[in-house]
């Protein structure tokens, strides 16, 4: 398995690059924190046989407190269903933010299943239990109310990572997430994410299978736990991520944001600063 994406930035690539299956989770279409335009970019550069939503695709949450909808919004979905009309399949697995859809597991919109959860074989002979994995969180499944003020702070952090970036772009960085930051520093947050890994990890021992991929806490990952394979497509509003399968069966994690001209539009080159030397 590869946690590096491998592929030339978009403006060096002539066609789009082609994968046995895609991977993508936690789009959270409907909210302002969702980068869409990247995710287009993306699309078009990437195509695949299999295509999974893995949950929280659109966000139901907030589109009920407000309406937001931009037509780059409506892009994304009408991209997804032009792949399936050219032979693509498209596979929902619904989230907790689109849990409205679950009432639909098993059946058809057009060409895209809606399954609550299922067994991906990878050409390796593999086999992954593909699940958002919101079931496994104990603030979602316990304490809603505080699952909805999180999200609220998370929004707010959004907000500030935006101001933050547009700084950095004149200073010459590339793309950066607050909330990512925070998450892989905070001790709270990295404990919650090693017991999710965990207990997904176990899940997938239970179910016989070599693996798992899911979404959820956007925290892209690729991990071994004693033989088993936890992977986590990470989402579409912090850090551009999506998992990608080759025709052998590799895994591999793509991070979007350093090759991406939308997030990075309006960047300055960064000036080299004279180098002192000691006396």
């Amino acid at each position: 398995m590869s946690t590096q994406h491998t592929g030339d930035s978009p403006a060096m690539q002539q066609q789009p690059q082609r994968f046995r299956t895609l991977f993508i989770s936690d789009l959270h279409l409907g909210t302002k924190g969702a980068q869409a335009e990247a995710l287009l970019e993306f699309l078009k550069q990437h195509e695949a046989d299999t295509i999974y939503l893995v949950g929280d695709i659109i966000d139901g949450w907030r589109l009920r407190s407000s309406w937001y909808w931009p037509q780059h919004h409506n892009d994304v979905v009408q991209k997804l269903l032009r792949q399936a009309r050219k032979g693509a399949r498209i596979v929902y697995v619904p989230g907790n933010h689109d849990e409205f859809l679950r009432e639909f597991c098993g059946n058809l919109f057009g060409s895209i299943e809606v399954c609550d959860s299922l067994v991906h074989e990878a050409a390796d002979g593999r086999r992954y239990l593909v699940i958002h994995g919101d079931a496994f969180d104990m603030v979602v499944r316990h304490a809603r109310w505080l699952a909805f003020l999180g999200d609220w702070a998370y929004v707010m952090a959004l907000a500030l990572s935006t101001r933050i970036n547009v700084v950095r772009r004149k200073m010459g960085f590339t793309y950066w997430s607050l909330s990512a930051w925070a998450k892989a520093r905070v001790k709270n947050a990295v404990n919650y994410i090693g017991n999710f890994e965990e207990t997904l990890a176990a899940e997938a021992a239970r179910h016989e299978v070599d693996g798992v991929i899911c979404g959820h806490i956007h925290s892209a990952a690729i991990r071994d736990f004693e033989g088993f394979a936890y992977i986590n497509t990470g989402d579409w509003v912090e850090s551009c991520t999506a998992v990608v399968e080759h025709e052998n069966g590799r895994m591999e994690l793509i991070h979007w944001a350093p090759f991406s001209t939308v997030l990075n539009a309006g960047r300055v080159p960064a000036v080299r600063l004279p180098s002192r030397h000691a006396a």
